[in-house]
């Protein structure tokens, strides 16, 4: 009975890494689509699914990819506050974790976006909008009424976004049901 047993948690266990590789491809590959490299995003996805922390060879090792895109996108992801240090007692080699709590993750990805690249949207629609405040009539009117629109629709997104972050998990996912019926 334990020769049965044994191929099925390999196969098992076998099965669970297939999946984790094209998790970690497909993280990857939306990673591009998210505004981060699709190294960044792959070691993202690595973290995440990893039983325990990592160190930078098993990273590079994993994924094929040099120290120094190792390195450099480790840092990006803690810079990010998606991924964090952890010292081993004992050990000289750095170790790193994911935040694996999917809701602090959004939390932590919805400011980071927010931060880098709507503010910077918002601070060209505003001065667009400032800058065209005199026109009077024609396409200067209607280019200073749509960088307004715009700005307005950009606040009001972000509004939402920060109210939603700001709520804990069960109640944002209540909130979202009512607005969803």
């Amino acid at each position: 009975m334990s020769k049965k047993a044994a191929p099925e948690t390999k196969a098992t266990e076998a099965g669970w890494e297939q999946s984790r590789e094209e998790f970690i491809a497909q993280w990857g590959a939306l990673g591009s689509h998210w505004g981060i490299n699709r190294t960044m995003a792959q070691i993202h996805a690595l973290l995440i699914t990893a039983p325990a922390p990592m160190h930078t060879e098993a990273v590079m090792e994993r994924l094929g990819i040099s120290r120094g895109n190792a390195n450099t996108n480790l840092r990006e992801l803690i810079g990010w506050g998606l991924v964090r240090l952890v010292v081993k007692k004992g050990e000289r080699r750095e170790y790193f974790e994911a935040e694996k709590d999917v809701w602090k993750m959004f939390i932590i990805i919805a400011r980071e976006r927010k931060r880098r690249e709507l503010d910077p949207a918002l601070a060209v629609l505003r001065q667009c909008a400032e800058q065209t405040r005199a026109e009077k009539a024609g396409p200067g009117r209607e280019f200073h009424a749509q960088m307004k629109e715009l700005q307005e629709f950009v606040e009001f997104g972000m509004k939402v976004s920060d109210t939603v972050s700001s709520m804990k998990h069960a109640s944002a996912l209540q909130w979202a049901m009512r607005l969803l019926s």
